[in-house]
């Protein structure tokens, strides 16, 4: 089983905190294998009990009465009589109906530390964390990063990356080496996101629409998007009744089911945020990659989406960066450091070297600036302080950025 330390040391910070523990992520992307198996042999090394931990998987065929919030609620307090403290491990809680109103009410009637994961962000939003009563901390987890790809299959680490950036990191390609199977996996997950956590939620009633949209926010990686441009496009393609409301409100869609994570811009000098315009990036480029049936794979905005995600499950803040009137690709903020990002696939070229360190210029705060390059070469000084780095050694390498 593939040791996932990162989001373990996470969960294992806030064990025994009168917070629920809620762990979010698209399907299939190994929140119960965290949950279920990692955390709880990591548990049962801290000598407790099995029988003080409760799981529960709520998709399972076996507990589809649980469904029903009561019943959850009764069977749980049938498994938590004895005296002394429990453990209780909720899956895919999102399916019961007011499941918050169970996981209140097994935290005030019992000696419970209680944990759950979902795959739909919407059962997060502001009104239930409310009903939390502010007592629920988030845990992201998201699709194998390139080190946790790496450890497991090993070997010459630039074919690893060249696999990596056509099929992404969900888990289970790991146990799948035919090309065709891994593409098959990959379909299969976006269209059950697309069809059970978007169509059928939402009862989305023009589901081509929907379809034509993801198509694009997957071609337009790395692209400003807006949706009343994207509504123009949809019409003159022929969905003649689109809108840029409903527009934007698939796009929400599309991020609550964590298909797409939005990059706000973050105006520098100004030091506020800007209301137009974003960036989307895929959770997993592989997924991303199957969708478009593995056409449209360009090198450059493919390493810039991993660079996106690798800082977002380092545990980054992550805005696009606006430097007067040139662009920085990426602000990458965590409670100690600040970094200013580039990514391109070389600096080889006088001319786009110059494009990509002269989004840094007039930067005077002390922040360290960092273009991220596929260049293999010992020249990494910039001048001015810029310096250069190489891909692979930004991925296997948790600290590459302090250390830079």
């Amino acid at each position: 089983m593939l040791n996932r330390d990162i989001y373990l040391n996470r969960l294992y910070g806030q064990k025994d905190k009168d917070l629920v523990k809620i762990i979010t992520g698209i399907r299939r992307c190994g929140k119960s294998t965290l949950l279920f198996d990692l955390y709880y042999q990591r548990l049962l090394g801290d000598g407790i009990p099995a029988e003080r931990i409760i799981k529960v998987a709520i998709d399972n065929i076996k507990n589809a009465s649980l469904k029903d919030p009561v019943a959850l609620y009764q069977h749980l307090s049938q498994l938590m009589q004895g005296e002394g403290h429990y453990y209780v491990f909720l899956d895919e809680i999102q399916l019961v109906d007011n499941f918050e109103d169970v996981v209140n009410g097994i935290k005030r009637d019992f000696d419970c530390d209680v944990y759950i994961t979902g795959s739909n962000s919407k059962f997060l939003s502001t009104d239930i964390n409310t009903k939390f009563r502010g007592r629920g901390i988030e845990l992201k987890l998201f699709p194998l990063s390139f080190s946790e790809y790496y450890s497991h299959c090993q070997g010459d680490k630039r074919k690893a990356f060249n696999e990596y950036m056509m099929y992404g990191g969900m888990p289970y390609l790991l146990q799948e080496p035919e090309p065709m199977r891994r593409a098959e996996y990959l379909r299969t997950i976006t269209e059950t996101v697309v069809t059970d956590d978007i169509i059928e939620r939402y009862g989305i009633r023009n589901k081509e629409v929907l379809r034509a949209l993801l198509s694009l926010l997957c071609s337009s990686i790395g692209s400003y998007v807006s949706s009343r441009k994207i509504a123009t496009t949809l019409k003159s393609s022929g969905h003649t009744t689109v809108d840029h409301k409903t527009v934007g409100s698939y796009i929400d869609h599309l991020c609550d089911s964590f298909l797409f994570y939005r990059a706000d811009r973050y105006d520098i000098k100004g030091k506020t945020y800007l209301k137009t315009l974003y960036k989307y990036y895929a959770v997993d480029i592989g997924l991303r990659n199957a969708f478009l049936n593995f056409r449209q794979i360009e090198p450059t905005h493919t390493i810039e989406n991993i660079v996106y995600t690798e800082l977002l499950h380092r545990g980054y803040i992550v805005d696009i960066g606006r430097n007067e009137q040139k662009e920085i690709d990426f602000i990458a903020k965590n409670m100690k450091d600040t970094f200013y990002i580039q990514v391109s696939y070389t600096l080889i070229d006088e001319k786009t070297r110059e494009r990509e360190v002269g989004s840094f210029r007039k930067l005077d705060d002390g922040y360290k600036k960092i273009v991220i390059t596929m260049d293999d070469d010992p020249f990494t000084d910039l001048g001015n302080g810029y310096k250069k780095m190489n891909m692979l050694d930004f991925l296997l390498d948790e600290m590459a950025l302090e250390k830079a």
